[in-house]
């Protein structure tokens, strides 16, 4: 549940954004929604010079399988096996990048593509993970109204759910809810209309209105502090597009008002990054068949380009603006 009072730290960090070489992975995955659009994100973005802008190395393609649509009978979860057959493929990709001392970009997808990052991590010991969305993504199966994986995998990676997605491998939860930070989420009202279960109380978050409360520097800062304390070894970050504001990002399945600002999830980001402890990012949501002019795609890949090749915003400018 949200939390009143944030840890004290610093917002400037000592260590550099990233000192790894970039490696994209292109996860198209559509398998946790029944519409299509955000599987082509990775060309989207590729076709806005992310990987040049990053010098990055094209790593991989991760292709999902054709024949999904069907909801689970037994988990309620729409394409569930499908999910559970791939995440693992994506996370042998992921390793292959971590292996070679490299700095994954995964490029979604829909959001239960977390699955397979986060099941690379925890093969490999103790993660924490910043999730920033628009929504907090907790649905349980009985409450999602169409079973769909991308409203419910942060209660998967947390370990809640089923155990064909919760349990991957054996190895859940992928991630603890103690070592998980939600940021920026504005869904409370859809939470409450559809009975999804609540964030659990062991897990640090911070919606948006929390957010503005202490401002986008306090509250990074106070996530960051949480996901680089003894005995975590890194994290992982989220960031689902929708988490910009509206007028920013529209090309999104599932729209609400209001949102974070450029600026604001390039202080989170630059925030995040400049800790030494973020070990990959991930990218979903942005549909390019809603972005007709691609200028919503633009501005997402100049967001990822900025922050991860290490150019920084001025702290001063104002945190509401679009």
């Amino acid at each position: 549940m949200l939390r009143t009072e944030p840890h004290r730290v610093s917002s400037k960090h000592a260590m550099p954004v990233n000192d790894r070489r970039h490696a994209i992975i292109e996860a198209p995955s559509n398998l946790g929604v029944r519409s299509t659009g955000v599987e082509l994100l990775p060309e989207a973005l590729l076709r806005h010079g992310l990987a040049e802008r990053l010098q990055a190395r094209h790593a991989a393609r991760v292709e999902v399988p054709g024949d999904h649509g069907v909801r689970d009978p037994d988990t309620l979860t729409l394409n569930a096996h499908a999910i559970a057959a791939w995440s693992p493929k994506l996370a042998d990709a992921v390793a292959d990048v971590l292996d070679r001392d490299e700095f994954p970009v995964v490029l979604g997808g829909d959001c239960s593509i977390l699955l397979g990052p986060a099941l690379a991590l925890k093969r490999r010991g103790r993660y924490g993970l910043l999730f920033i969305d628009g929504h907090a993504d907790f649905y349980q199966p009985e409450a999602e109204p169409y079973g769909e994986a991308a409203s419910m995998d942060l209660a998967f990676a947390t370990g809640h759910g089923p155990a064909l997605l919760s349990d991957l491998e054996g190895l859940g939860p992928l991630v603890r809810a103690e070592d998980t930070v939600a940021f920026g989420f504005r869904d409370a009202e859809d939470q409450a209309e559809y009975g999804s279960q609540p964030l659990p109380d062991e897990l640090l978050s911070y919606d948006l209105a929390k957010v503005r409360e202490l401002g986008v520097e306090a509250a990074a800062a106070a996530a960051v502090e949480h996901l680089t304390r003894p005995g975590l070894q890194g994290f992982f970050i989220h960031v689902d597009a929708d988490c910009l504001h509206d007028d920013v990002m529209p090309a999104v399945e599932y729209r609400l008002p209001d949102g974070l600002s450029i600026h604001e999830l390039r202080r989170t980001l630059d925030i995040a990054l400049s800790s030494g402890m973020a070990i990959g990012i991930e990218v979903t949501v942005y549909n390019p068949d809603l972005d007709k002019d691609g200028e919503a795609g633009r501005r997402l890949a100049d967001v990822l380009a900025d922050a991860l090749s290490g150019k920084r915003v001025d702290p001063g400018e104002p945190g509401g603006s679009i």
